[in-house]
């Protein structure tokens, strides 16, 4: 009688293992990436300019008018936070929506000492001439341009 010698559990099951190993490593890198994007959006929406600028979006009478109620946030924009020296800015553009039609938020602010100063904090309405600002000391002539944002 011969005897025959078997395969060790490696060399049968190398391409499962090799397989099974590549498959793992690509869901860990798709949920890590999922769980940036998740907290880094979060981020944002938690912060105190975009707080702050959806809430006088809201509430006010224009953008109601234009876009109904209620007045959501319809995904993220292009946003920009910088810090130097203490000092924070932030430029956000903030997409809204309404049942009626949609618009873009756009804030300029910076943080000196804890506390937010708002430079610019706007609305423009999709397909409509007019900016409806939200501030009161924000007019036409201290307005950054967005347009190369």
């Amino acid at each position: 009688m011969e005897n025959v010698k078997q395969k060790s559990w490696f060399s049968r099951n190398w391409g499962w293992l090799l397989g099974g190993g590549c498959l793992s490593l690509i869901v860990i890198v798709i949920l890590v990436g999922v769980g940036l994007f998740y907290k880094v959006s979060d981020s944002i929406s938690g912060s105190e300019p975009y707080i702050y600028a959806l809430s006088k979006a809201s509430e006010n009478e224009k953008v109601i008018d234009f876009l109904g109620e209620p007045i959501t946030s319809n995904g993220f924009g292009n946003t920009s936070y910088k810090s130097k020296n203490g000092s924070s800015t932030a430029t956000l553009n903030i997409p809204i929506k309404g049942p009626k039609d949609e618009a873009i938020i756009f804030v300029s602010a910076e943080k000196i000492n804890d506390e937010w100063t708002y430079n610019s904090l706007y609305v423009k309405v999709d397909g409509e001439n007019e900016i409806i600002y939200l501030n009161d000391n924000t007019n036409s002539e201290n307005e950054e341009s967005f347009d190369d944002f």
